[in-house]
């Protein structure tokens, strides 16, 4: 398998002891699935991790795409998902989930 050119790490919000905290995973419930679907409906070339903890809890849930490190917000929805793929298509960052 050829290493991707970007990977979309998801924070699942699990601490080092293993125990789901915060508001990622409680609002995210097949949002791995969901990207992973899009990202190979739009041949896109790119990894889909689930990640501990992101340590922006007051922002979440977080998405995070390298090796842009572009770094999204408030991303809880289908239609959240998708704007920050099309912006990953068009090559800018969907400006409305973008954490400053």
């Amino acid at each position: 398998m050829a290493i991707p050119q970007r990977m979309i790490i998801c924070c699942q919000s699990f601490r080092a002891a293993g125990e789901p905290k915060g508001i990622c995973h409680k609002q995210t419930d097949g949002f791995l699935q969901y990207i992973e679907e899009e990202i190979l409906d739009r041949g896109l070339d790119a990894l889909v991790v689930g990640s501990t903890c992101l340590k922006q809890c007051e922002s979440g849930p977080m998405m995070v795409i390298q090796p842009e490190n572009w770094w999204f917000k408030g991303v809880d929805s289908e239609a959240a998902i998708d704007a920050i793929l099309d912006g990953l298509e068009d090559g800018e960052p969907a400006a409305d989930y973008l954490a400053s």
